[in-house]
This record gives structure tokens, sequence and C-alpha cells, in this order.
């Protein structure tokens, strides 16, 4: 080993994890989703209002306590603006209504770009998304999401 290889600086391996899960995703694996893909589901929003982090503003939103739905209002309103693209893992990939084989190859361009593409459809969903349903699933997300797991007091 030559001396100019014992200090050359070694490129840092780029790495990615899961946006929702965290989980480490293997290079070049993984989907690609924009804000609006990702806030424009169900099973999405169900998963984070039920969260243990969250589920106790779940449960008082459906007590009627303004507080709970403030809460909602504001974790929606958070994931709602993101800009940049989401990376997705294969564990919760069917929690989207969105074309798999097109959001693949999103992440391969990801991945080919270290983390620099991103497709034109990216931004807030409130920028990329019309009124009406942008409106409709932060409606779902803020006053419906969770409400099968809502321990509601009578």
């Amino acid at each position: 080993m030559s001396l100019l290889n014992l200090f050359a600086k070694k490129k840092k391996e780029f790495k990615a994890f899961c946006n929702i899960t965290r989980e480490p995703l293997e290079s070049g694996f993984g989907y690609l989703l924009t804000t609006a893909q990702v806030i424009s589901s169900k099973k999405y929003w169900d998963l984070v209002m039920t969260e243990p982090e969250t589920l106790s503003y779940t449960i008082s939103h459906f007590n009627n306590q303004p507080s709970g739905t403030q809460m909602r209002n504001m974790i929606f309103e958070k994931y709602a603006s993101v800009a940049k693209p989401w990376m997705i893992s294969d564990s919760v990939i069917n929690y989207f209504e969105v074309d798999k084989n097109e959001a693949r190859n999103n992440a391969k361009k990801w991945w080919e770009s270290e983390g620099n593409y991103t497709p034109e459809t990216a931004g807030p969903a409130s920028q990329t998304l019309d009124n009406s349903a942008f409106n409709s699933w932060k409606d779902y997300a803020v006053l419906e999401a969770g409400r099968g797991r809502a321990v509601v007091k009578r």
C-alpha cells in the first residue's frame, strides 16, 4: 500500500433510509414517491395517526378535545409540506396507490444521482395537488384517520 493510499479520503458510501419506517435501504432498492403521493393515502394516515407518538392526540380528537384536533392538523401540515421526494421501503409501499414501476424507476434515478434526483411533481402537497384534493386528504387525515383504533369515552 502506498503512502498516498493511506491518506486518500475514502468516498463515503451513500446510504438511505425509508422516510416512514426508518429502516435502511439497500443501494438501488426502494421506491421514490412525491409528498402528494404519500399524503394521498388513507392507509398512511391511519398508520401515522395511530403511532405511539400520536395516538393520544387521536384519542383526544375523537373525545372532542380541540387540542387533539389541533395537534393532528399540525401533524398533517408537517408531512404535507415536505418538499423533497420520499424514499419508501418494500414493507410500506402497499400503503400507497401508485405506479410501482414508475416509483421504482424514480428510486433508481435517485440512487444513481446520490439523492439529487427529484421528480417534476415533487414539492409540498399544497403546491402539487389541486385545492379540492388537498383539502379532501387534509380532512381525512385530521378528522377521520385512526377512528377504528381510538378508544372513545362514552
